[in-house]
């Protein structure tokens, strides 16, 4: 069996990711580890040469500046990378994505138990959703709960919508979950540093207007538009140690403050009730659920 990692990336050092963390999270599972790098306007790309590891491949690339709706450009740097895995599996991780080294066991037996049964067509990933800090995780269902992070290569699968998922065609995968975790740390950043994440990254969904009315008025990220939160009190990957001691500002959960209209209230309180999402967006067919058991130490 032979594993490929695969992500994208550009102005990582700026937008202040967690990438190398990300790559080092899964790079004892994988054989080779694809990159598709994109132009930037820091020293994302040094450092990654600089990591000077045999099985990191690195793909150099242009962002298509004209591709400004639904976030396509993600998608299509997605597929860039997807385009040179060699491996019977290809382990997606996006730039502010970690996984647990409790978890890798789990990950790889997963995948050597179905390297041969085609009817497998990818693994299903449990998500926590820091946000604000690294102690509160996103419990409502702005969050989405799962989604696809390994994909068998060679049957047509690309990078759908935003590339937050995949698809073979406009088809759905086939997908077993699995007992295990991407902690997803896109949302804690210094409250400067996210609002000018989200002035450039607006841009790949809206126009101009819409970016300077509805978000670069701001001089820094309103925290208070995260939905409900839980605190978290488990384990964080350890490749995330040094960040986590680094971060240098505060962040206060207060309920009262969160922005939620009565509809999402309502459906947060059934969630709540009877761990049921009404209306869920799945973009992938389960072909087996697990047990009810969450992974995550709350």
């Amino acid at each position: 069996m032979k594993v490929s990692g695969f992500s994208f990336v550009r102005n990582a050092v700026i937008f202040d990711y967690p990438f190398l963390e990300s790559i080092h999270s899964i790079l004892p599972l994988c054989d080779e580890f694809v990159i598709a790098v994109g132009q930037s306007d820091d020293d994302t790309l040094s450092r990654l040469e600089k990591l000077n590891d045999p099985k990191i491949k690195i793909v150099q690339t242009v962002w298509n500046s004209a591709m400004r709706t639904g976030g396509a450009v993600l998608a299509e740097q997605t597929n860039i990378a997807l385009r040179h895995v060699t491996g019977d599996w290809a382990f997606y991780l996006q730039a502010d994505e970690v996984v647990h080294e409790k978890d890798l066991p789990v990950i790889r037996n997963a995948m050597e138990t179905h390297v041969s049964d085609s009817s497998v067509e990818g693994f299903l990933f449990d998500y926590l959703h820091f946000y604000g800090s690294y102690d509160y995780v996103g419990q409502s269902r702005r969050w989405y709960r799962r989604e696809i992070r390994i994909v068998r290569n060679g049957i047509g699968v690309q990078s759908w919508g935003d590339a937050q998922g995949f698809r073979i065609g406009s088809r759905k995968l086939r997908v077993k979950p699995i007992h295990a975790s991407v902690y997803h740390y896109g949302w804690v950043k210094p409250p400067r540093i996210q609002q000018l994440k989200q002035q450039h990254f607006n841009k790949l969904w809206h126009p101009d207007e819409w970016v300077e009315r509805k978000v670069s008025a701001f001089e820094e990220y309103d925290y208070s538009s995260g939905g409900r939160l839980g605190r978290f009190s488990g384990s964080h990957p350890r490749v995330m140690e040094q960040r986590i001691a680094a971060q240098d500002w505060k962040f206060v959960y207060d309920p009262a403050r969160v922005d939620q209209s009565a509809r999402e209230s309502f459906l947060d309180w059934i969630e709540r009730k009877t761990g049921y999402r009404v209306a869920e967006y799945k973009n992938y067919e389960i072909i087996q659920d697990l047990p009810d058991q969450h992974p995550a130490e709350f």
